[in-house]
Order: C-alpha cells, then structure tokens, then sequence
C-alpha cells in the first residue's frame, strides 16, 4: 500500500483521477473526406480531429483531457499520435498522489497535462523545460467540440474587399 491508497476493509482502494481539461478557442480549417479527418486551427497550431459536421469556417470550442495529453522530450517521429505541438513547462503542481499537473505553453495557449509523479521524475521535468505535447486525434471526439459563439476575428487586410491601407 502507497501513502495514496485509502483502506476499505483490507484492500486499498483506488484513487480517483483528477478531472482537467484544456478548452482552446478553435475554427474548422478543413476537411479532409477521404481520411474522415477535420483540421482545427487554433492560436498555437492545428489540431486534427475525426469528421466533424461543422462548416469551414465555424468556429468551435475544443476541449481536452489532460489525461489524453502525453509529454515527449524529443520530437516525436515515428508514434501513431497524430497531434504533436512543441511548448514550455511553466507550471508542475503535484495532486493527490500518483497524480502531477504539468502545464505546457505553446505560446498563448496553456496545455495542462496528467502524469504520475513516477514520470516527472523519470524524464526530470522541470519548469522551463522545451518538450512536446501529445493528443491522439481520436481524443477529441464530437463530445469534446462546443459551438464557439465568441466573436468572429476581424478578416485579415488581404480579405477586405476595399483598399488597402497604406503603410
């Protein structure tokens, strides 16, 4: 028995696994129908997710378990994850035991992670460390995608049908 574990009757029991998500503010990039997969463009990067119904265009709330996010000190070349984005630790706060959050930035985006103290320690993560964030694609499923109805981003210069502005 671990200093976590609580006793029901002789047998430990289990601990219940902290539920964190990230939420990113998300548009539907594209579709790609042959590989029923959808691309999601947000702040930091892109994300790919299985078919979804949304139009190109709209705007969509992603939410991910920090329990589907895994960590990589190296690129990650040949995994079957098909969302990898690079960031910085800037945050490590121990939970209930085995579990630790670790954050991630990837720019403006913060990434909260779930691992078990048993892999901070293994790959010596610390605050300010460069790595990789992990998503599997089939994590984010129809579940995990919200209507975003925040406002719609003013169009670039180069989308405005009048004159451009002189610099």
């Amino acid at each position: 028995m671990t200093a976590g574990d609580k006793l029901i009757g002789n047998s430990p029991s289990r601990i219940a696994r902290p539920l964190l998500t990230t939420t990113l503010a998300a548009r539907v990039l594209r579709h790609d129908l042959p590989a029923a997969m959808t691309t999601l463009q947000f702040e930091d990067g892109e994300l790919r997710a299985p078919l979804i119904d949304d139009p190109v265009g709209a705007a969509v709330a992603v939410h991910i378990d920090a329990s589907d996010v895994s960590i990589a000190l190296s690129r990650p070349m040949d995994v079957s994850i098909t969302n990898r984005l690079p960031g910085e630790i800037v945050e490590i706060a121990a939970l209930q035991a085995p579990y630790v959050r670790v954050t991630f930035s990837l720019g403006v985006t913060r990434m909260h992670t779930l691992v078990t103290s048993e892999s901070v320690e293994r790959l010596a993560l610390v605050v300010g460390l460069r790595a990789w964030v992990m998503i599997k694609a089939v994590a984010i499923s129809g579940e995990d995608l919200t209507p975003d109805y925040s406002l719609t981003p003013r169009p670039w210069p180069s989308d405005q049908s009048s004159n451009p502005r002189k610099l």
